[in-house]
């Protein structure tokens, strides 16, 4: 099944690509560096940062090896040298040996995250940086508005509240051992043209219709389903943030 998510991954990307437009926008970029893509998937980051770094050593760290499969295809297509894949869900790699780490919304999928940042903060250089984004507490919030309305539920609000903070995450990683910053923070709409495109879009099925599922059940989404097919066109605010951390 995950190999067949990996083959038809469109969607994702799409969804990963505003965030990791942000990463593209602050990253450093020189000749020359070593760089990690952590929770690379079939690898946004990694063939454009092995494009855009000329004589870039670039590391694409991942356990799902269904993605890895497709980002190989790319390299392989694309010709990369300079371009390396590690199934894996830690960084063993030697301490200070890297001078750049990017996750493109990978923290939302760590396990420990607190354990994650440590190992990044071990591998680089004294001076390297790790650049991370992020969606934020607020993500969606349209939709879930109208999810309290129709059926109210403490389970629905504790599973709003685990969304990332700017706060937080800043926490976090000073917490790593990091001096960290927002780089950038911006908001993008995602918009359907009613609730049954929304539920019925593959991307949703994929990343959030489980989870919805759990807390309330089928008769509540068909409810929820309704009432947005009732009002009509559906936009969704996803809030963005860039974080760096800088090892001193």
């Amino acid at each position: 099944m995950e190999d067949q998510v990996a083959d038809n991954y469109d969607e994702l990307p799409l969804w990963s690509a505003p965030f990791g437009q942000l990463i593209l926008e602050h990253v450093p970029l020189k000749r020359g560096q070593t760089i990690v893509d952590l929770g690379a998937g079939t690898g946004f980051l990694t063939v454009e940062l092995a494009q855009r770094s000329a004589a870039a050593r670039v590391i694409a760290v991942d356990p799902w090896a269904g993605a890895m499969q497709v980002l190989q295809r790319k390299v392989d297509y694309l010709r990369l040298t300079n371009v390396e894949l590690v199934i894996a869900s830690q960084l063993d790699l030697p301490s200070d040996s890297v001078d750049l780490v990017v996750s493109n919304l990978g923290i939302n999928n760590f396990d420990n995250p607190a354990t994650v940042l440590q190992e990044c903060y071990r591998v680089l250089r004294p001076g390297g940086r790790l650049l991370l984004s992020t969606n934020l507490a607020g993500h969606m919030a349209e939709f879930y508005a109208v999810f309290r309305e129709v059926r109210p539920s403490e389970a629905l609000d504790e599973h709003v509240a685990h969304r990332a903070t700017v706060d937080g995450t800043l926490d976090l990683l000073q917490q790593a051992g990091f001096t960290a910053s927002v780089l950038a923070q911006t908001t993008f709409k995602m918009r359907f043209a009613d609730g049954t495109a929304l539920l019925s879009h593959y991307f949703i099925r994929l990343g959030f219709l489980d989870g919805w599922l759990a807390i309330a059940g089928q008769e509540a989404l068909d409810a929820v389903e309704q009432e947005l097919n009732r009002r009509g066109e559906v936009s969704l605010t996803v809030p963005a943030a860039c974080f760096e951390a800088v090892k001193d």
